[in-house]
């Protein structure tokens, strides 16, 4: 489960979801790329060239059809990419009701705590 902690400031809540999500994501993309660095390589390529140009995409400058076909472009690439890369963990954690409560909690803890500082909400 998710344990939040306050920032090393005590502004903010932090949830530490990189050494969950993130870091095992790496891995298996690593471990993807070992085995066929070709196809990966293609695919990542493919990706970066839709998400620049979703990127580049000024919304003032441009119609908003225009930059939904970038964006849906993106999503294509990525969808490519995530089903060619084994996962094998669970991206969106999935909690039972009591570890919800337990995790809203936590946080409504620590939030009160940033809230009722003497000095008010640190900045």
């Amino acid at each position: 489960m998710i344990r939040p902690t306050l920032t090393a400031g005590g502004g903010a809540v932090r949830l530490p979801v990189r050494d969950q999500v993130i870091a095992p994501l790496i891995d298996d993309l690593a471990t993807a790329y070992a085995e066929d660095p070709s196809l990966l390589g293609t695919l990542l390529r493919a990706h970066a060239e839709s998400v620049r140009r979703l990127r580049a995409a000024q919304p003032d400058a441009m119609p908003d059809y225009e930059r939904d076909i970038r964006a849906a472009g993106a999503d294509a690439t990525r969808e490519l990419l995530l089903d060619e890369v084994p996962i094998d963990h669970q991206l969106d954690p999935l909690l039972t009701p009591d570890d919800a409560i337990t995790l809203a909690g936590r946080i409504t803890r620590l939030a009160g705590h940033i809230r009722h500082t003497p000095k008010g909400p640190r900045p």
